[in-house]
Parts: structure tokens; C-alpha cells; sequence
């Protein structure tokens, strides 16, 4: 099993927390793991990106090449885009379509839209609003995470436990409250893909 994932988005959308739910659950299943430290400007706003790569075998680079990435998990759609050369041809993009508009040039929705939509593997998903609607607002990441947990190659299970361990110090409503959100994220995915 070797999984090759880039996460994007922009600082404060909750990368490290994705990045550290999907390495704990690694190591949790006995996985290798490597992970770049984020790039970018990590404050607010600024565009940021990860790779983190898990393995059955070794693992010698952290650093993801050109073309092999096997998921792209983006919390903002137009960052998404940014790292498509990166995505494999059999590759998945899971990607939230809520923009954080933080350039005065911000490209038009619709292209963005139209863009994402040509990749043959994707799901796109308004991660605030199904955040906002189970009353979890602040849960976007962990709602995209959750769409991307059919391709992850672990045990749904195992991430669920590596969201209680992410969490543990914030107490049991916090806990409850990604997890309820990684579900709502799988479900939208599992319904995405059938329609």
C-alpha cells in the first residue's frame, strides 16, 4: 500500500489537522510515514500546502514528484488547482468549492468550477455549508477529510480513532464534533460518486 497525498488550502483552514489525522491513522495501521513541513505563508490567509506520504514499504523522500500524487485534499477550490500537475492520471482531487477570496483578482467561480470538473476522479463538495448545516461551522477541513476517506487506503475505523487522538485534549464535544463532521464528508463523497 503507498498513498502520495498534497493538501492545500490557505493558513487557518485546518491543514495540520488534516495532516496530523492522516499520519497518526498511519501509524496507528503500522504505516511508514513522511510528511513535508507546510509551504507557504502560514499565517491567515496566506496559500499553504503539505505532503504527506504513507507507505507499507520504506519511505526515502517526503517530497511528492510531478504527476505521482494519488490525492489531492484541498480546502480551497482555487488552490486545488494550483497543484494539478502534481495529481496522477488515475488520481483523485477532493476539494472543497467554498472559496476563500483572498487576492483582489480572484478568478470567477464558474471557471473554477468548470476546471475541477475535468478531472475524471473528483469530488467537490461546499465543505462550510454541510459543516454549517450538522452545526459544526468551524469543521470544514475535517468535513473535506471525510470525503476523502474512500481513497485514503486505511480503515475508516482506524481514522476515526486518529480523529479521537487529534482531539483528545479538547474534550469529548470536540471529538464528537469532527467526527460527526468526517462522516458528513463521507456521505456527501458516497453520493457525489453515485450521481
Amino acid at each position: 500500500m503507498k498513498k502520495d497525498i498534497i493538501l492545500a488550502g490557505v493558513g487557518g483552514q485546518g491543514i495540520l489537522s488534516i495532516a496530523a489525522t492522516i499520519g497518526t491513522a498511519a501509524i496507528q495501521d503500522g504505516l511508514y510515514l513522511k510528511q513535508a513541513e507546510v509551504h507557504g505563508m502560514s499565517q491567515r490567509g496566506g496559500a499553504v500546502q503539505s505532503h504527506v506520504r504513507i507507505s507499507s514499504e520504506e519511505i526515502f523522500s517526503d517530497l511528492i514528484t510531478l504527476g505521482k500524487a494519488d490525492i489531492i485534499i484541498s480546502i480551497e477550490p482555487m488552490e486545488s488547482l494550483r497543484y494539478l500537475n502534481m495529481l496522477s492520471k488515475d488520481g483523485w482531487l477532493i476539494t472543497n468549492i467554498n472559496p476563500e477570496v483572498n487576492i483582489p483578482d480572484y478568478p470567477d467561480m464558474e471557471e473554477l468550477l468548470a476546471e475541477i470538473r475535468k478531472i475524471r476522479n473528483h469530488v467537490a463538495l461546499d465543505a462550510v455549508k454541510i459543516a454549517k448545516e450538522i452545526g459544526t461551522p468551524k469543521t470544514a477541513n475535517i468535513v473535506t477529510l471525510g470525503a476523502a476517506t474512500a481513497h485514503l487506503g486505511m480503515g475508516y475505523e482506524t481514522l476515526k480513532d486518529a480523529v479521537r487522538t487529534i482531539f483528545k485534549t479538547k474534550g469529548e464535544d470536540m471529538i464528537n464534533m469532527n467526527l460527526n463532521a468526517m462522516e458528513a464528508g463521507r456521505k456527501f463523497a458516497v453520493e457525489y460518486k453515485k450521481s
